[in-house]
């Protein structure tokens, strides 16, 4: 998910939709950021809850974040000392979403038709390499 053009509209002179949408943005950022703190607490053994109804952004993301995945977060900053403040912001969010720690493992059904069409298949594997 691209979260570009969550910049301040202050230093961009936003008007109009464009600033709505980027109090959108923002809105969804701060609560990505509650989620973001929220499992880092529990992969410290903090017993916390997560709020990931708290936004559509953070609904959606919620296996991408907390579940059964690995998930890749780029975060793009600025070498221009003008945009300092948000590169420092986004530093501080990115080392706050490392220490999330999630066990992905892969989803198998052992006990159903997968164990059975697996053996299958070996079966087949052998009796074509007896003939």
């Amino acid at each position: 998910i691209d979260l570009a053009g969550s910049e301040r509209s202050k230093n961009t002179n936003t008007v109009g939709e464009r600033l709505k949408e980027a109090g959108m943005i923002n809105k969804s950022l701060s609560a990505l950021g509650n989620v973001i703190n929220s499992l880092v607490d529990l992969s410290e053994g903090k017993s916390r809850h997560v709020p990931y109804r708290d936004s559509k952004l953070t609904f959606i993301l919620r296996d991408s974040l907390g579940g059964n995945s690995k998930t890749v977060i780029i975060a793009n900053i600025s070498p221009s000392t003008i945009n300092m403040g948000e590169t420092l912001s986004t530093l501080d969010f990115a080392k706050r979403a490392k220490q999330i720690k999630n066990k992905a493992v892969v989803n198998e059904d052992s006990s159903g038709t997968i164990l059975v069409l697996k053996n299958e298949i070996r079966r087949l594997k052998k009796d074509l390499m007896d003939q």
